[in-house]
């Protein structure tokens, strides 16, 4: 399949970089077509760096801006030259943490009509006609309202796109949708190298009580991108005001090599699973034993 075309909604300038920036790039260098839609502007965002503190959440919004810029650096270093916002910049705003003030703003994006945001979406869906649409799942991965909100307007558009009845343009039917996952063993790796450190985001003991991640079982699909974490990375870096690159966090996914950066996680929700793939080579020349995954989101379209 020559012409290839990918299509990723996220909420916020960052979660393309964090989530699936690994992905995007390994797409976008083998010449795929690489179209990112982000539903904010991450105004809400938590500054990580002090010289930003200044751009803190006000009624001018001046972070918002700031991450449009943020944005446009990490899409240059993952290779991606297609980047809308859904609507235009600015026309839903970030809804900030679950039942907080910022949800009952009437602009926010949480608030946002799901015909007239999925509209916007089937817009930009039927101009690019993608082969394959990627955002997060029902609980929008941990949460988030904006999260759970780009699922549902995301799962509306994939319907509303390939309906004749539906707006103008030429329909489009999607082959094949995803949500991103993390796999439980995983996340248990990560947590056996927390231990006896000052990190303690999750632990071995509470990873199956977590409203994240996803037993291996289910997850159907898994990109091999190691060769693209330095781009991630740089990709994470242009993000200044929210990713600290010095955080335990990142410091401990960077000491368990680029299988944890550049490997990344799928769940096939719509369309026919393709063939199983070879597996993820391991530094002991193995394969994974979970080798009955697919190893291309394009696996299967003809």
């Amino acid at each position: 399949m020559t012409d290839r075309r990918l299509m990723l909604v996220h909420a916020h300038p960052d979660d393309e970089s964090s989530g699936t920036g690994a992905t995007m790039a390994k797409y976008a260098a083998e010449g795929a077509r690489v179209t990112l839609v982000t539903c904010t502007l991450g105004e809400e965002g938590e500054i990580v760096v002090p010289d930003l503190a200044h751009l803190a959440s006000d009624q001018e919004d001046r972070l918002g801006e700031h991450r449009i810029g943020e944005l446009e650096a990490a899409c240059k270093a993952l290779g991606v030259e297609d980047h809308r916002f859904l609507g235009g910049p600015g026309r839903w705003r970030d809804s900030g943490m679950m039942d907080t003030p910022t949800n009952e703003n009437p602009r926010c994006f949480w608030r946002a009509d799901l015909d007239e945001a999925a509209g916007e979406l089937v817009k930009i869906i039927r101009e690019v006609r993608p082969q394959v649409l990627v955002t997060y799942d029902d609980n929008g991965f941990y949460g988030h309202p904006d999260h759970i909100q780009a699922y549902r307007v995301a799962w509306r558009a994939f319907e509303l796109a390939a309906d004749p009845s539906h707006g103008d343009g030429e329909p489009w039917k999607i082959a094949k949708f995803y949500f991103t996952t993390m796999p439980k063993s995983s996340m248990r790796r990560l947590a056996e190298a927390m231990r006896d450190t000052d990190f303690d985001f999750f632990t071995e003991e509470n990873i199956d009580e977590l409203p994240f991640g996803a037993p291996d079982e289910v997850i159907t699909t898994e990109i091999d991108a190691r060769a693209h974490a330095g781009a991630k990375l740089d990709a994470l870096r242009a993000h200044r005001s929210q990713v600290d690159l010095g955080d335990p966090w990142f410091k401990i996914s960077e000491s368990m090599g680029q299988e944890s950066m550049g490997v990344e996680y799928y769940i096939l929700a719509a369309g026919e699973r393709g063939p199983a793939g070879r597996g993820i080579p391991k530094e002991d020349g193995g394969l994974d034993a979970t080798h009955d995954r697919e190893d291309d989101l394009f696996a299967g379209i003809g």
